[in-house]
């Protein structure tokens, strides 16, 4: 198929499908004009089986809902993001914000819907002490909702890891986490995966100032270890700046495969298999 000018060119089909666990195709259409069914048809001709389309806020966790609905390569999360929470409560109060994830909860139940998330703690981009309780009220709405549900809780975690784990320690967590975009260190990594967690590494993993990034993921054990693109955001080398999609995916998995001295094929069999387990669903390999 023909991409878009503004996209990079595709890359050589991997050697056994994977899926990519946290993208975004609302954004990606948005972002570079890649409609969601031609996204898929292009990470479906490099390997990419399927995808996990992650909602932000209510109108994207809607929209992610209905394509899981109408297409068997797509599962959805739904979720208030948690800068679109501190949003809502600066938009109007806690009210609209617990208004927002009532509406989050009649998502729940659209076939299709595996995960609740992303859901979390941004102190990168919410730093007014107020917003940052906002955020912690919507997390702990989210994982109650995740856990009543037994669905899989995606978090999203940016310069919060102490606050992240507070609050999943106090608190009856569901069954399954997902760390998306993980961007600990090695020690953090250990305590992510002392909890059971599974680490979701971006394209970040490939840039040149990521070696924290690459140490966490030399000691997460393979069978904890997802990828993602967080499309259309964190495009990994050598595109790196560009639009991101689920049809790059393989750059990154390639990357890893070399970084942690693991063969090609065997690592896009792994990852399929836990990205299976950790949302309790399955893909076909003709998806």
């Amino acid at each position: 198929m023909t991409l878009p000018d503004t996209l990079p060119a595709a890359p050589e089909r991997l050697p056994a499908p994977v899926v990519d666990n946290h993208t975004h195709l609302l954004s990606t259409t948005r972002f570079s004009g890649l409609e969601a069914a031609a996204s898929l048809d292009a990470a479906a001709a490099v390997g990419v089986i399927g995808v996990v389309d992650v909602g932000y806020d209510v109108e994207s966790s809607v929209v992610a809902a209905e394509l899981a609905g109408a297409d068997p390569r797509v599962r959805a999360a739904v979720a208030v993001h948690p800068n679109d929470a501190a949003r809502a409560v600066e938009r109007g109060g806690y009210e609209q914000l617990d208004a927002d994830i009532a509406r989050i909860a009649e998502l729940i139940d659209r076939p299709g819907v595996v995960a609740v998330g992303e859901t979390g703690i941004d102190h990168y981009r919410t730093r007014d002490p107020e917003l940052q309780r906002a955020q912690v009220h919507s997390f702990r709405a989210h994982i109650a909702l995740a856990r009543e549900h037994d669905l899989t809780l995606v978090i999203h975690d940016r310069d919060a890891h102490d606050e992240v784990l507070a609050v999943l320690d106090a608190v009856e967590r569901p069954e399954r986490v997902v760390m998306h975009c993980f961007s600990g260190d090695a020690r953090f990594a250990e305590q992510c995966v002392e909890r059971g967690f599974w680490l979701s590494f971006p394209g970040v993993v490939t840039f040149g100032s990521a070696e924290s990034l690459r140490q966490a993921a030399r000691v997460t054990p393979v069978e904890r270890i997802l990828v993602e693109t967080d499309a259309p955001y964190l495009t990994p080398k050598p595109h790196r700046g560009r639009p991101n999609a689920p049809y790059l995916l393989p750059h990154t998995v390639r990357f890893l495969a070399e970084l942690l001295d693991h063969d090609l094929t065997a690592l896009c069999q792994r990852v399929t298999a836990n990205t299976e387990a950790a949302y309790a669903t399955t893909w076909g390999s003709d998806a």
